[in-house]
């Protein structure tokens, strides 16, 4: 049986999910023709389709395309201007992340938690210095045990547990949900910042390097400080329009390099990405970040900074890529620790539905769910 869909949902969907006619073909060859209008697809064609460009199905029956946009504020651009469409990657991520949220936010409020005070303690007038010091120190922050840390991976690793113990569910993935099929494009955003008082959630795209991910999760956890919940795609480099994405940037980086030890241990007698890339290893942190913070302790120009900037961004893309990816591949990593073990235990104790468990943690099988509750240590 056929079915009426208008050729411009269709096109629409493909366009939405970012695919080229040519890339549908293979699977569903009448596609060209149900988007000229001159055939219509089968009911099951039609859900082939919409799993394809991950559209739903529902969608494809109305009378035009809708238009979709982020649920929380976008605090994403390109060359200054806003991103005018999301990819139906983030915001399935997105979606899913509030609902994780409004989970443990009732699983908190079950416990009787109360807010937590450092969510919304600072306002984008706030000092960034004094704001970073205190971030560093409620969440444990020690820059001689980083510099201990063998690997950017090991520093990451440790920042997260820090802020996971801190009361932030802080959820790093490169993919939607569990399907390894769907890479998210850092490209696209870094990461996103959902404020709650008792559920502050930060996730992190996995698909970006470790370094990176450090300086996106610096960003994210100053939205959290400012109480302020929003999507956003800054590089350490840059220097947002925005005054919220200025002010969590330069936050960030200032937690991340406090300025007066980098002003005592850099040596601006050595070549400039040389010494950005051993104090890169010192702090942990990417070059990029390392060259931002050499040019607010005033040994490079603005210019000066940029031209070493794109220098390093090539060196670092002639690179053969194994630094990005997730650095934990666990499914605690993607969904937060304290997130998966409230689940686990709640699900354990017969007050949350296993088939509720499955779907806010990523997966459907019994097994899974017992090697997660493991690994955590509460089976």
């Amino acid at each position: 049986m056929r079915v009426q869909v208008k050729p411009e949902l269709l096109r629409w969907a493909r366009e939405r999910a970012g695919l080229e006619i040519g890339a549908l073909a293979g699977r569903l060859p009448g596609l060209p023709a149900w988007e000229l209008g001159r055939s219509q697809p089968t009911l099951r064609q039609l859900e082939t389709f919409a799993k394809a460009t991950h559209a739903p199905i529902g969608y494809l029956f109305l009378d035009a395309p809708p238009v979709e946009t982020l649920p929380i504020p976008d605090f994403r651009t390109m060359e200054h201007r806003p991103i005018d469409r999301p990819s139906p990657d983030l915001l399935d991520t997105l979606y899913l992340c509030q609902q994780r949220q409004e989970w443990y936010r009732d699983f908190a409020r079950s416990l009787g938690e109360k807010p937590l005070q450092f969510v919304g303690s600072a306002k984008v007038t706030s000092d960034v210095v004094k704001t970073a010091a205190d971030m560093r120190h409620r969440l444990g922050l020690d820059l001689e045990e980083r510099r201990g840390l063998p690997t950017w991976t090991d520093a990451l690793r440790r920042f997260i547990d820090q802020a996971d113990a801190l009361g932030v569910l802080v959820m790093v993935s490169g993919v939607v949900g569990s399907n390894n099929t769907r890479k998210l494009d850092p490209e696209e955003f870094r990461g996103f910042a959902l404020a709650d008082g008792v559920a502050p959630l930060v996730f992190i795209n996995g698909s970006d390097s470790k370094s990176a991910q450090m300086f996106s999760l610096a960003h994210e956890l100053a939205h959290i400080w400012l109480g302020e919940t929003g999507v956003s795609n800054v590089r350490p480099v840059t220097y947002p329009d925005n005054r919220i994405e200025k002010w969590c940037n330069a936050v960030a980086a200032e937690l991340l390099v406090p300025i007066e030890v980098l002003r005592n241990e850099y040596d601006r007698g050595t070549p400039p990405l040389d010494e950005a890339g051993r104090l890169a290893r010192r702090f942990k942190v990417s070059a990029l970040v390392v060259l931002r913070r050499m040019h607010d302790a005033g040994g490079l120009t603005r210019e000066r900074m940029w031209e070493l900037y794109f220098d390093e961004l090539a060196r670092l893309k002639a690179i053969k890529k194994g630094d990005g990816g997730n650095f934990y591949l666990t499914q605690a990593a993607r969904v937060s620790k304290r997130f998966a073990r409230a689940l686990v235990v709640n699900t354990l104790e017969g007050l949350t539905l296993y088939t509720d468990a499955f779907r806010l943690l990523g997966f459907s099988k019994l097994a899974t769910f017992r090697q997660l509750g493991s690994s955590l240590g509460v089976l």
